[in-house]
């Protein structure tokens, strides 16, 4: 896996959709990130030490097309450009899904509720 920094995480991301455009999946995931890049063992009697002391939140970011990974951190001061420039190559990259029938949706529905 690839740690980068923001920007180049974006420029990533951007070409992973881009690769993906005509068949394949990004996966995208997103969770909090204490600092620590292995985890810690148990105590002996089973309880594990709190790691929720830190002065700053972080949060991890995923992505992989199930050949390349890549990673970035993100601070909590920087959450709000990075959210930003994160949607906005979401809507960019958006534009190869499948329409939804909404006629066959309440078709349906109506033959269900009849029956």
């Amino acid at each position: 896996m690839v740690l980068l920094d923001n920007d180049a995480f974006l420029a990533e991301l951007t070409r992973l959709f881009q690769k993906t455009r005509t068949s394949g999946t990004v996966y995208i995931t997103m969770k909090q990130y204490y600092g620590q890049t292995k985890p810690k063992p148990r105590s002996a009697k089973g309880d594990r030490t709190s790691v929720s002391d830190q002065s700053e939140h972080k949060c991890l970011f995923r992505a992989t097309n199930g050949k390349k990974k890549i990673s970035t951190v993100i601070s909590s001061k920087d959450v709000t450009k990075f959210q930003m420039a994160y949607a906005n190559v979401m809507k960019g990259n958006m534009d190869g899904l499948k329409k939804r029938d909404k006629r066959s949706a309440k078709s349906k529905s109506k033959t269900n509720k009849a029956t």
